[in-house]
């Protein structure tokens, strides 16, 4: 088995963002600290090669090319062995990877409020890097994300591993981790979705998301809320959801990107999270909305909170 190492495209990173290259043992370390990550780097070993590679970043993240009849088997066993696969779809080479959240849908909400042509971009709490090829779509020339689970970076390695194209970084560390020093002032728009309603300190985390924009760079902010007169700070559980401290209403919302320090703070779209963007499938085989919901209402999760609606806003550091 191949040493389990931080892979090239830390290096290719490094030509833009230099000062970056000292987090690589911190990666290496992070990626060390899970048990599985031995079995999940054997599975990328089992990978096998292909010619004439083509890529395609739309609403399925699509390599097709010369791969033998026969190691579309192979493909399929080692992405299966990366399962749970959170964030997609994905297809290699026929292989559909259908992941438990549709986020095609969540990214044709989110476009039509960003431009992104020559961006340098932070996406915060990435998944797989799913929406990264996105943004490479929509102009982007280069993407960082960042995110602390561990598979995660290895699914998008499976995935790169026939992409080849490391303008799409996904590096396993958390955004708390980062010395600020080497993100203030570094891109052109920031990206935080499905993270805020996760932390301790929301504010903090608007506010650092500002300090790490350009002057004139723009935020995306996607996160549950709820429709009411107050946040939600549950008790317990959301939604089956460990860790959610704080669920902001759209106003509560906008007023706390106001005062991180943005300008321009809008609601782009409320949308309800329904089945046929969140289910189990055979690449999640775990529980999903389903079973999040109170299966006498819908509209209640089974905590007896309003369902999930998700919110996507936007503004600008126009200091």
């Amino acid at each position: 088995m191949k040493a389990l190492v931080p892979d090239t495209r830390f290096a290719a990173l490094h030509e833009t963002l230099p000062e970056w290259a000292e987090l690589d043992a911190t990666l290496f370390a992070n990626l060390h600290r899970h048990g599985d990550c031995g079995r999940w780097q054997a599975a990328l070993d089992c990978l096998p090669q292909a010619r004439s590679i083509r890529t395609d970043y739309g609403d399925v993240v699509a390599v097709a090319g010369g791969l033998a009849p026969d190691h579309r088997t192979l493909v399929r066993e080692a992405l299966q062995a990366l399962h749970p696969w959170r964030k997609g779809p994905f297809d290699l080479f026929g292989v559909r990877v259908d992941a438990e959240w549709r986020s095609d849908l969540k990214w044709r909400r989110v476009a039509p409020a960003v431009d992104l042509a020559g961006a340098q971009v932070l996406d915060v709490g990435c998944g797989n890097g799913y929406f990264g090829w996105r943004m490479l779509q929509a102009g982007a020339r280069r993407v960082v994300g960042i995110d602390a689970t561990p598979l995660f970076h290895m699914q998008h390695q499976a995935i790169n591993h026939y992409a080849g194209d490391h303008r799409n970084a996904v590096l396993p560390i958390r955004f708390e981790q980062l010395p600020e020093r080497l993100t203030e002032a570094r891109f052109d728009a920031a990206f935080s979705m499905g993270v805020l309603y996760h932390q301790r300190d929301p504010g903090e985390h608007l506010r650092r998301l500002c300090r790490s924009l350009k002057t004139g760079g723009q935020v995306i902010v996607e996160t549950l809320i709820v429709e009411s007169a107050a946040p939600l700070r549950p008790a317990g559980r959301y939604a089956r959801m460990r860790n959610v401290f704080e669920i902001p209403t759209p106003i509560s919302l906008l007023n706390a990107m106001a005062a991180a320090g943005f300008e321009e703070a809008r609601v782009i779209d409320i949308a309800a999270t329904t089945h046929a963007e969140q289910r189990s499938t055979p690449w999640m085989r775990f529980e999903s909305l389903a079973e999040a919901l109170n299966p006498d209402d819908a509209g209640r999760t089974v905590e007896g909170h309003p369902a999930p609606r998700r919110c996507v806003a936007a503004a600008r550091n126009l200091n």
